[in-house]
Parts: structure tokens; C-alpha cells; sequence
């Protein structure tokens, strides 16, 4: 009982230095709530870049909490549509872009969304479509030009996307261009599919495959062995496109996280695990 009283000194004093200070215990929860939300929707295979540039701008911006939503591009661009919030769209193909902007054409907007806040999208990044194997190539598969021989022989097991996947559109292209069927090899059980590209990374990590199509940055943060890379004549630029939009809460916010990706520190942090900026 003793210790009662100094106990209610204290307190009593606690809440004396508070009150002189203009500070409530509302104001607390003021603080909280004053706090920007942003809602980023972004590919997959940009998982560890934006984590870690997350915790750098909530840093430096404490008034700005992040929150991802990391998917395959043509799922995020599904969410969008049914009306998930969201304030910033980073694709991993114009596609899914193009889709969701009312200023293209009918081609690439066939449905007429509007969603992209017109003025705000830029090419953000560019990246590069991989050819990787499980630790110690246990098939010693060398490059893509072999992989058509071993597709066609029956000999190899592949990992790509789906075909709503962007890593999945561009792994299709590259069929293409060697005159390989998809369907064919599909139905051979020489492929097997991903909804993004972190499921292929895995598949090839674990060595349920032989081999993958991936990004070129995910080979690099899964530590996977690259043995080669796609060229532009074999599936075109692998463009990443960025845009606020105009049903974000938080336009200007947004419009800001934005252009610190276009920075000196989230280019440091892009260029470190493969991507190349476009901005610029």
C-alpha cells in the first residue's frame, strides 16, 4: 500500500505534462487515422523489390502506410475490374494496362474500362523473359535453341504461365517463334503451368521440372541458374507499365509513391536484382 501514493504522483503528473503539451489520448488515435493507406496492386515478380522500397518510403513518408497486392497481372487486373480498392496498378505487360485505360483502342480495350487516371501511366521498368534449371541441370539443358530439339524429342519437362500470366504470354511467343505447339506439347505432358510466375520459380527450385520460363529478376532473387535469355525478334519487350487510378482514395499520394519509383533509391533497388528502368 505504501507505494500507492508515489504511484499516483506519478500518474497524476504524467497526465499534467500530456494536458501542457496539447496532447489528448484522442489525439493518438487522431494520429492513426490521419495515417495514408495506399493499396498497390503489382506483379508478382516484383514481390521483393517493392517490399523492400516499401519499408524505405514508409520511413521516410511516416504519414504513408503501404499495402500490397501481389499476383499475376491478368488476376489483378480482374480485381480491379470487379471493383477491389485499389490506388496504384504496376503490370508486368501493357496488356492488362491497356485493358483498364479508356484512352486505347477497342483492340486493346475491348470492354471500354476506364480505370487508369489519365496522365499518370508511364513505362516503369523493363525486364527480361529467362531460361532457367533446377540446381545442377540434371537434363544439361543449355539455351532455348536446344530446348526445341528436347521438346520435340519428348525428352524435357517444362514449367511456364498460364496463358493470362504476362511470363505465360511471352514463354507462348517464344513457342511461336520456333514454330512449337503448345497444345501439342501439352497433351505430350512435356508442360506444365503456373497462375504467376513465383509458381514457376518454385516449380524449378524444387526440381519438379527440368526447366523453366521465368523473369529474369525472380531467377535472380531464387538464386536459379540462368543458361539463357529471350531476345526481343522472340517475344518483344518485357515492359512494365505503372498507373494511379482514377478510382484511387488517394490520388495525389499515389501519384507520389509513383514518382519515388522513378528515383535515384528504388533505381538502385530495380537495377540491383535485374530490371532496367524506363523513365529516364
Amino acid at each position: 500500500m505504501k507505494a500507492t501514493k508515489p504511484l499516483a504522483l506519478l500518474l497524476a503528473l504524467m497526465m499534467i505534462l500530456t494536458l501542457a503539451a496539447g496532447i489528448t489520448p484522442a489525439a493518438f488515435a487522431d494520429d492513426a487515422k490521419d495515417k495514408t493507406e495506399l493499396i498497390v496492386f503489382a506483379a508478382a515478380s516484383m514481390t521483393e523489390t517493392l517490399t523492400e522500397l516499401k519499408d524505405k518510403y514508409e520511413k521516410a513518408n511516416p504519414d504513408v502506410t503501404i499495402t500490397y497486392n501481389f499476383d499475376s497481372s491478368g488476376t489483378l487486373k480482374t480485381q480491379i475490374q470487379e471493383g477491389a480498392d485499389c490506388d496504384l496498378f504496376i503490370s508486368a505487360a501493357p496488356k492488362q494496362m491497356n485493358a483498364l485505360d479508356a484512352s486505347c483502342d477497342k483492340e486493346k480495350n475491348p470492354d471500354g474500362l476506364d480505370f487508369v487516371l489519365q496522365g499518370s501511366r508511364i513505362n516503369l521498368l523493363e525486364n527480361k523473359v529467362a531460361l532457367v534449371v533446377p540446381e545442377g541441370n540434371p537434363k544439361g539443358v543449355k539455351s532455348f535453341d536446344q530446348l526445341v530439339g528436347l521438346l520435340k524429342a519428348g525428352d524435357v519437362f517444362l514449367a511456364m504461365g498460364n496463358s493470362d500470366v504476362p511470363v505465360g504470354q511471352y514463354t507462348q511467343k517464344i513457342l511461336a517463334f520456333y514454330e512449337l505447339n503448345e497444345e501439342e506439347l501439352a497433351k505430350a505432358g512435356l508442360l506444365t503451368y503456373g497462375t504467376n510466375v513465383k509458381e514457376v520459380t518454385t516449380q524449378v527450385k524444387e526440381a519438379s521440372v527440368d526447366c523453366g520460363v521465368v523473369y529474369g529478376t525472380d531467377a535472380f532473387s531464387a538464386g536459379l541458374e540462368v543458361v539463357d535469355t529471350a531476345t526481343k525478334e522472340m517475344c518483344g519487350q518485357v515492359i512494365y507499365p505503372a498507373a494511379v487510378l482514377n478510382v484511387s482514395k488517394h490520388p495525389e499520394a499515389a501519384q507520389a509513391f509513383l514518382d519515388y519509383l522513378t528515383g535515384e533509391e528504388a533505381t538502385e533497388v530495380f537495377e540491383g536484382v535485374g530490371f532496367s528502368p524506363m523513365t529516364k
